[in-house]
């Protein structure tokens, strides 16, 4: 497997969204994921979140007394701009509901093991 080389300005992105959302009856981020990986997006990580609230000001956390937990979600990428921006239209297709940030950032280091 050819290592990714990835270092000086690139772009973040940020993937808010949900723990229950789904995307053809799988959950919503495994699908982000596969997506991005069959992208070739040199990589990605998701973070839940154990508190936060959205646009309808519904806040979710981590409560010991519910059985249904929905906490959000962030799937974070950093890779170069041009890969990131032909990725952009099927995740348009694919979250229904969440925010997608974009920001310049600059790698000092990428290495694989």
């Amino acid at each position: 497997m050819p290592t990714t080389r990835l270092e000086g300005d690139q772009m973040c992105m940020r993937i808010y969204i949900g723990e229950k959302d789904k995307y053809h009856g799988k959950p919503l981020y495994k699908a982000i994921l596969d997506y991005l990986k069959e992208s070739d997006i040199a990589g990605a990580t998701v973070y839940r979140a154990m508190a936060g609230y959205g646009p309808n000001s519904y806040f979710r956390t981590v409560n010991l007394l519910s059985l249904s937990v929905d906490l959000p979600v962030v799937v974070e990428v950093v890779d170069d701009p041009i890969k990131i921006e032909k990725v952009l239209l099927g995740l348009d297709e694919m979250i229904p509901a969440g925010m997608i940030t974009l920001q310049n950032v600059h790698v000092l280091t990428y290495k694989n093991r």
